[in-house]
């Protein structure tokens, strides 16, 4: 599917919601979109390898990290993990690590930073709940569409 985020903002603009410009690209994909699915957690990533872990069939993983710069909680074995099981891209409020391996990756990963100290792995989260950064609500099987210019949310395919 080819699109341009601009162009689905000027076709949908009463049905859009368009993240706040906070988040960089890191993955080799820089546009990518699909249902989301969601995680709210802080500083740790257990639940992030179990929803990996699992078919992504197309879907992206929305990662709400509480914003936390002072930990990593999706690496370069998670984003191998997350392309070998056929999710399309990960989106995080939060860190990344290993930047360089992510790179070249071919999977959309946006975060708002990188950090090298690794997360804790305690398990300790939700799962596919809603989560809101950035101005916009990650609803469970919403879509998401990425690209250069930015991140958008609906609650309907968009064409």
């Amino acid at each position: 599917m080819s699109f341009a985020t601009a162009d689905l903002c000027d076709a949908h603009p009463d049905t859009v919601r368009v993240l706040a410009p906070m988040l960089r690209h890191f993955g080799r994909q820089r546009a990518f979109s699909g249902p989301i699915a969601t995680l709210k957690i802080y500083e740790d990533n257990a639940l992030v390898r179990q929803a990996l872990s699992a078919p992504g069939q197309g879907r992206v993983l929305v990662v709400d990290a509480g914003g936390s710069l002072r930990r990593a909680v999706v690496g370069d074995q998670l984003a191998a993990l997350a392309q070998a099981k056929g999710w399309t891209g990960i989106v995080v409020y939060g860190c990344i690590r290993d930047a360089k391996v992510i790179g070249e990756t071919p999977l959309g990963v946006m975060a708002l930073a990188t950090h090298p100290l690794k997360s804790d792995k305690k398990g300790v989260g939700d799962v596919e709940v809603p989560v809101t950064f950035g101005g916009v609500i990650f609803v469970p099987g919403h879509f998401l569409y990425a690209d250069e210019d930015g991140v958008i949310v609906s609650a309907q395919p968009l064409q």
